[in-house]
């Protein structure tokens, strides 16, 4: 084997290593954020991908900082199959939604709860 193909197989290697995290990510209010009038912050259920969880909440907060909001706390909820040996029921919607997130490496927004006193 030549270094180049190690590279490419250890390349191969790390692709596969990506999973799809759910996290959950409350946030604050911030000037510009888009949140509803009269909300004190809001919930996002989020699907992000990562190596780790601590990449995907990285890489969740990063985006949503630039989107203008205000990330406070980050609740992880395990990968696809962590969550269903917890006995979590997964639809086909929200399954759908994990693969895109994995397909484009990125982090999806799949619901937003407001919060008001």
């Amino acid at each position: 084997m030549t270094g180049s193909d190690s590279k490419a197989n250890e390349s191969k290697a790390g692709e596969s290593k990506q999973q799809v995290y759910t996290l959950v990510v409350e946030v604050g209010r911030k000037p510009g954020d888009g949140l509803p009038d009269k909300s004190t912050g809001a919930a996002l259920m989020c699907y992000a991908s990562g190596v780790d969880e601590a990449e995907a909440v990285r890489e969740t907060v990063a985006i949503l900082k630039q989107a203008d909001l205000a990330p406070l706390d980050v609740e992880g909820y395990g990968t696809l199959d962590e969550r269903l040996k917890a006995g979590d029921e997964i639809d086909a919607d929200e399954r759908e939604l994990m693969q895109r997130a994995l397909d484009e490496n990125s982090v999806v927004v799949a619901q937003m709860t407001p919060f008001f006193d």
